[in-house]
């Protein structure tokens, strides 16, 4: 974009940023020419979409401030009252998480949407995640606005909208909304109405004291055996909103021996002990390990800062070592073991494509559904509502990026109630003597050996996300038909809803999403695909293995790693050729 053009938009925003903070950050670049960041935040805008809004925070039409999510705030608005008749007294949840600029951001959704006629229902404190979304459900709401950028750094902040039915948006909703937020004028011309005015209308209300107990007893009821087995447990907030939720369901349910990290307990925005405050990320569980060694404890939890999701460490039964379980692993050890414990009827488990088939094997084993979706816990939590009226039963779902849900206590992913769950199934396990890993190979020489891997390059900016869109292209326009010795059985285009196999064509059920996906001979799997939240491109490999009879399992483990290894690398080459940096 030309510098008069950058001059134009930055000024015209500038002038009609409502945060004179903001304002000032622009004015600041212009005057010291800084075309380059101006190019960042105002060559694009954040596009609204199934997840919401999600970006860093600071002046800019591309960046997270008050005037964006002023003018999301009347869209939406207007958008649930063009669709959902009685939203006006139904109203809209708001929630916050503890990062930078939460609160002022809730307080604006809040102020606009009274402003719009549409009561909200406002959390006082910090909240999960999994708790707005339930709250949703408890009072009724047309929808719910949860301020939250989850897992992501923290100069990142975010808006997260749920539908009356307690899941994340999707088509055509995301549409609708965003198409409502492009005819809002400027922000400064959008109508609030400040909270002491909004409260004497009725149009600013507080969420329940009483929704904090309600949640707790619907989560205390998930547990399949209810058994503690003496088990010690060290636990992590990650500098998020989950600390007291979590510690409060552990006691409750028996467990007397919960050892929170002091240093991570409390939320914080700064985030002052890790740099990426996500449980996967390297040195982000130190301080967790560091306890756990200390208290010698037998399961760590660890929540992300807005507690949706949860990482989970366990000592392997032949070394004693603590080792963190993958996404997949917790997954399937939740899907075994709830479809095993609760013997419920017609039971229904989700998982998306990008997430092991192990799932798959064990369903078909127990007699239950399967159903595979699109990456986002919002398809799970719409797809087994699709399917309640044939009379199934959603027993879990679980996506590999440490998302789980139990039950139909939230439709949405949820770190609180899964923590809850994994504890009770350690200490099952503790009571028959093995542990979490322990019984991951006892289930895994039942349903066969699947290992996983995942590759993420970061490409930030306006020149990140055109690289990412030309290797999605490049793969299109030069398509494979082998990673190294491997055949493709069948490429699947999720975005032109295409399956190729044996040289014949068939369409995908599932909606258009931008994705690639290889399915190989002997049962492997490669998935390539943009992270819509973050400006990465994502790379999921997984082998399947056969273990020989009566082979340890540490031998077939490591046969399968080295091969998943060797799949990586022939891979990446394929992407390096078209384009990947």
């Amino acid at each position: 974009m030309d510098h008069a053009r950058l001059t134009s938009l930055a000024t015209a925003w500038a002038d009609g940023d409502p945060d004179a903070t903001t304002a000032a950050e622009v004015r600041a670049l212009l005057a010291r020419q800084d075309w380059k960041e101006l190019e960042e935040r105002f060559g694009a805008s954040l596009e609204f979409g199934t997840a919401g809004l999600r970006g860093t925070l600071g002046g800019g039409t591309n960046r997270m401030n008050l005037a964006v999510v002023r003018r999301t705030s009347a869209g939406l608005a207007r958008y649930l009252k063009a669709q959902v008749p009685d939203v006006t007294k139904r109203g809209v949840v708001v929630g916050r998480d503890g990062r930078r600029m939460s609160l002022e951001f809730a307080r604006e959704t809040a102020m606009v949407l009274a402003a719009e006629g549409v009561p909200a229902h406002v959390f006082a404190e910090v909240s999960p995640t999994p708790v707005t979304a339930f709250a949703l459900g408890v009072l009724n709401a047309a929808a719910a606005v949860m301020v939250t950028a989850s897992h992501n750094p923290p100069e990142y902040n975010g808006y997260k909208v749920y539908w009356g039915n307690g899941a994340q948006i999707v088509p055509p909703h995301d549409t609708g909304i965003a198409q409502s937020i492009d005819a809002v004028g400027a922000a400064k011309d959008v109508k609030l109405l400040d909270e002491a005015a909004a409260r004497s209308a009725g149009l600013w209300k507080d969420v329940p004291a009483t929704l904090e107990r309600q949640y707790l007893e619907a989560i205390l009821a998930l547990r399949p055996t209810r058994k503690t087995a003496d088990l010690s447990i060290v636990y992590t907030a990650m500098h998020g909103v989950g600390g007291r939720w979590v510690v409060a369901a552990l006691k409750e349910a028996g467990f007397t021996k919960v050892h929170p990290v002091p240093q991570q307990q409390e939320p914080d925005g700064a985030f002052p002990t890790v740099r990426f405050p996500n449980p996967e990320e390297k040195g982000a569980m130190d301080l967790s390990t560091a306890l756990a060694k200390e208290v010698d404890a037998d399961l760590v939890l660890a929540n992300d800062p807005d507690a949706d999701r949860l990482a989970v460490m366990a000592r392997d039964p032949s070394t004693t070592v603590l080792r963190m379980l993958t996404g997949n692993e917790v997954g399937v050890l939740l899907g075994h073991y709830l479809l095993t414990q609760l013997q419920t009827p017609s039971p229904l488990v989700v998982t998306t494509i990008v997430s092991s088939v192990q799932l798959k094997a064990i369903a078909a084993a127990k007699g239950a559904r399967f159903e595979e979706c699109l990456t986002g816990f919002k398809w799970i939590a719409n797809r087994a509502m699709e399917l309640q009226p044939q009379g199934v039963r959603f027993v879990m779902g679980y996506e590999e990026a440490l998302g789980y849900t139990v039950g139909t206590v939230v439709r949405d992913k949820d770190g609180v109630g899964a923590a809850l769950v994994l504890a009770d199934m350690a200490a099952w396990c503790k009571a028959r003597g093995t542990t979490l890993l322990g019984y991951l190979e006892e289930v895994q020489r039942e349903h066969g050996l699947f290992v996983a891997s995942q590759f993420n390059a970061t490409l930030p900016g306006t020149s990140g996300a055109a690289q990412i869109k030309s290797l999605m292209e490049q793969f299109r326009a030069k398509p494979i038909s082998s990673i190294g010795s491997l055949s493709i059985d069948a490429a699947n285009d999720y975005q032109a809803q295409s399956r190729v196999s044996n040289g014949s064509t068939t369409r995908l059920a599932l909606p258009k999403s931008n994705v690639l996906a290889w399915e190989l001979n002997g049962g492997h799997r490669v998935t390539l695909r943009p992270s819509g939240t973050e400006p990465k491109i994502k790379v999921y490999f997984e082998w399947k293995e056969t273990l020989a009879s009566g082979e340890p399992m540490t031998a077939a483990r490591e046969r399968a790693n080295k091969a998943l290894t060797s799949l990586e690398q022939q891979f990446l080459a394929l992407a390096r050729e078209r384009g990947l940096p």
